[in-house]
């Protein structure tokens, strides 16, 4: 005689939030690489409806291509490198004119300082160095409004563009100054006669006041500004869906 079997257990409680609950119809025919977790039917991610992991983990394309940021860089650095002659004009109208005098000694003209103390020449070189100073922080700003993103072909060319700029300013200015043949000018106004120095850059440092400050200026909008990329680990659901899995434990 043989004892009687066992019955089997009775089924669990099968909660609508089962932790391996059968796909409901709207997750029917997804594919792995199409899945759409805990979204409403119909819903497609930033991808189309091949998005590369759905909504709560796809990844946007960063930026343009190189192509379409170089063609770009190249057109900013074009740009900015023309404001130069605009810089030029400045400097030369409110750069502070240097005095000089004329004289005759031993039948041959000398050209000095009628101020031999004087500041004006430093001047000259503090205006430059200022005005590029400006114009790489308006440089700066405009390009990061224009492109927030930014990229290395654009800091690039910003710097280069600030470089040929202040180049171009410095020609600019001395080409407006006075003429740059003191001894001929001397000998145009006569003996004694006080006439403005040519414009001359004394510190040819200042060339990249321009590109430093639109660099770091550009920098730190960027940095405190710039869009920043989502982190896909800490993506989570609108509130009132789930997640594959169900509910996150209480």
């Amino acid at each position: 005689m043989t004892a009687p079997l066992t019955p089997p257990p009775p089924p669990r409680d099968q909660s609508p939030h089962h932790a391996w609950q059968q796909p409901g119809a709207g997750h029917a025919g997804s594919g792995p690489h199409d899945a759409v977790y805990g979204a409403p039917p119909g819903a497609q991610g930033p991808h189309g409806s091949h998005g590369t992991y759905g909504i709560y983990g796809s990844y946007e394309q960063d930026g343009p291509g190189m192509k379409t940021e170089v063609r770009e860089a190249a057109v900013v650095a074009v740009v900015v490198a023309l404001f130069g002659a605009l810089l030029g004009v400045l400097w030369w109208w409110l750069a502070p004119s240097v005095p000089l005098v004329g004289d005759v000694v031993d039948k041959s003209w000398v050209v000095y300082f009628k101020d031999t103390e004087g500041e004006q020449a430093v001047g000259v070189d503090g205006t430059f160095t200022l005005l590029a100073l400006v114009f790489g922080l308006v440089s700066a700003v405009g390009v990061f409004l224009w492109r927030r993103r930014g990229g290395v072909p654009l800091v690039v060319a910003l710097a280069v563009g600030g470089f040929l700029g202040s180049l171009l300013a410095w020609r600019v200015g001395v080409w407006l100054g006075p003429a740059e043949d003191v001894i001929g000018h001397a000998k145009e106004v006569g003996k004694g006669v006080t006439f403005s120095a040519p414009l001359k850059l004394g510190a040819k440092g200042a060339w990249l006041a321009w590109p430093l400050a639109a660099l770091v200026v550009h920098l730190g909008l960027t940095a405190l500004f710039g869009p920043r990329d989502a982190d896909p680990y800490q993506l989570q659901p609108p509130a009132g869906q789930q997640g594959p899995y169900g509910p996150p434990p209480a």
